[in-house]
């Protein structure tokens, strides 16, 4: 196991401009490492310049970032650094990389003896379409699928190979074949190609198909005699064709191969950086829409609330005014009717006055008329001497008390006839008084229903002008919220 510490301080990389350059593509869209400088990034930098130092024979390949930083995500630096370390040279993954990449076509040449086996249409379609496995399978070999596929189905088979070895591509890759097999059999040669690289790995985005693509892929026999017999089958064909290849032409070609080779996976990786980055930009830009979309169904629904609110409140308002109407027309019949009983009260009070006058008058002169009646009275009496004995000047009637043997007839029955017409005379005046307390009575009944009535008519116009009022109020602070000056 390699010193981690010791490879991971800062030390000088030859790769450092192609790790750069990787590190931002490595799961832009992921939030551990999408941002430029952050924690993420820089642990990813980190591991990948120290491998790069540690293998000097390999460095740095492009596609290593992607398996660095899947072991990132499930532990710190310098166990990612030791677990990557391990993967590269106990389980061979590094040999891959070795020898103008002689290793990976044998895995190339492996992988089309096991679908000619198994999947003998599908092997055909893509003889016929010139289809190589190098065209489709690089990545899954020199990645192990961690360049295209949804983290999901990463974890996945990063377990499978810590637990069953390098092998287990064999068996992922056969089973993606089996499951698109309908697809490829329809493809052409640029539709495969695509499908490949964009569709394929569309479709285990959702966890429960990437662990049901581990159960079938766990499910196919992939026995290692075989692919022991493949590899040495590889093995003749190669020598095969060096000894009948001039050794110039074959280190000619060699070199043009495997400076192609690298070109084309330069180019290749590169077709997928910038597939990922489309699809990135997709992601973001669905996320941006759904966004917008959110926000104007929520201005929308705003809208109509505000829409609903306001025929509510014009409804409200045009209620109110019917009521005020309703409130204005029954003031001015009420108002009418305490007009018409004021007018008719000022008549009868009027009436009542004159009446009143016409008593007071009438009194006056009954009075005066039997003041002159009890002064003619009154002259006569005084004239009689004998009636001046019975009345006294001042005091009232007095009766002396004379014998009634000494009585005279005469006198008695004149006597009598005075008294008779005293009583009628206090009688009459004890009736023109009853008359006028009574008209005063009357009087002031008049003047209190008088009273009553302004009090009921006042009262009435009180009423009416708080409850308009009251409902003026109401309804400006009903329709207040809605006002868009204040809304705004």
């Amino acid at each position: 196991m390699p010193d981690c510490n010791r490879f991971l301080d800062p030390q000088d990389s030859a790769q450092e401009g192609v790790i750069t350059r990787d590190i931002h593509r490595t799961f832009p869209a992921h939030d551990y490492f999408k941002d430029s400088g952050g924690d993420g990034q820089d642990s990813l930098y980190k591991i990948c310049k120290a491998y790069s130092v540690y293998d000097e024979e390999i460095g740095y390949c492009q596609g290593q970032s992607f398996l660095a930083a899947v072991l990132l995500l499930h532990m710190p630096e310098e166990q990612a650094f030791c677990v990557l370390v391990k993967i590269m040279y106990n389980y061979g993954l590094r040999e891959l990389y070795k020898n103008n990449f002689e290793d990976l076509h044998c895995k190339f040449y492996q992988l089309e003896r096991l679908l000619q086996e198994q999947l003998p249409d599908l092997w055909s379609r893509f003889q016929d379409l010139n289809l190589e496995a190098h065209m489709y399978a690089s990545q899954w070999f020199l990645t192990l699928f961690t360049a295209k596929f949804p983290l999901c189905m990463v974890f996945h088979i990063t377990d499978l190979l810590l637990c069953e070895g390098l092998n287990i591509i064999f068996n992922v890759a056969l089973a993606l074949l089996k499951t698109s097999k309908e697809d490829l059999l329809q493809a052409d040669f640029e539709g495969a190609l695509k499908f490949f690289r964009v569709q394929l790995p569309k479709r285990y985005r959702a966890a429960e198909n990437a662990r049901r693509l581990m159960e079938q892929a766990c499910n196919i026999k992939v026995p290692t005699k075989k692919l022991k017999k493949f590899e040495k089958e590889y093995q003749s064909l190669k020598e095969s064709q060096l000894q009948q290849e001039d050794p110039i032409d074959r280190y000619q070609v060699s070199r043009e191969n495997r400076r192609l080779q690298e070109a084309s996976m330069r180019l290749e990786q590169e077709n997928d950086d910038l597939a990922h980055e489309l699809v990135t930009s997709k992601i973001a830009l669905r996320n941006d829409l759904d966004q917008a979309e959110d926000k104007a169904d929520v201005l929308n629904k705003e809208l109509l609330n505000t829409k609903q609110r306001l025929v509510e409140t014009e409804e409200e308002k045009r209620r109110q005014e019917e009521e005020t109407a309703q409130l204005k027309e029954v003031f001015r019949r009420e108002l009418e009717k305490a007009e018409l009983e004021i007018k008719k009260t000022t008549a009868i009070i009027a009436e009542y006055k004159q009446i009143c006058s016409q008593l007071s008058t009438r009194l006056e002169k009954q009075q005066a008329s039997t003041k002159e009646e009890l002064d003619i009275v009154k002259a006569k009496v005084m004239a009689c001497e004998r009636c001046r004995e019975v009345f006294s000047k001042d005091g009232p009637l007095q009766i002396p008390a004379v014998s009634q043997d000494n009585r005279d007839t005469d006198v008695d029955e004149e006597k009598d006839s005075l008294k008779a017409q005293l009583r009628e005379l206090e009688l009459e005046l004890a009736q023109t008084k009853l008359q006028l307390v009574e008209a005063k009575c009357k009087i002031q009944e008049l003047e209190h229903q008088r009273g009553v009535l302004m009090t009921e008519v006042q009262a009435a116009k009180n009423s009416w002008f708080s409850k308009t009022l009251g409902n003026l109020k109401n309804s400006s602070g009903n329709q207040s919220p809605s006002s868009p000056k204040e809304g705004q």
